[in-house]
């Protein structure tokens, strides 16, 4: 299903807010990295019983985004905010490339 396609539905997603031991424990058990990141995506794309479209779940990493805003020239609730869209640009097929982030 394209993202045009999912973007005309009454399409949600869910975002969490963690720390950095309960991303570890995320990224370690869905992505086999043994270290804390700042965002993942979770697919989900299912249609529901209401008709809306569940497209996925992002989980922020609070404390990455603490130390990473200033590199980027953020405050931190504009990391937070950029870390949310990059999720989302995952959950619509959005990928880095093979070569690495």
């Amino acid at each position: 299903m394209s993202a045009e396609n999912i973007l005309e539905k009454n399409t949600f997603i869910s975002v969490s807010i963690t720390n950095d031991k309960e991303m570890k424990k995320l990224n370690k058990k869905y992505m086999g990295r043994d270290y804390p990141t700042d965002v993942l995506s979770f697919e989900i794309k299912e249609k529901q019983e209401n008709g809306s479209f569940y497209l996925g779940d992002i989980v922020v990493n609070k404390d990455q985004a603490k130390r990473q805003a200033g590199k980027y020239g953020n405050d931190f609730e504009e990391e937070i905010s950029e870390l949310v869209a990059h999720g989302v640009l995952h959950l619509l097929g959005v990928h880095h490339p093979e070569n690495g982030e």
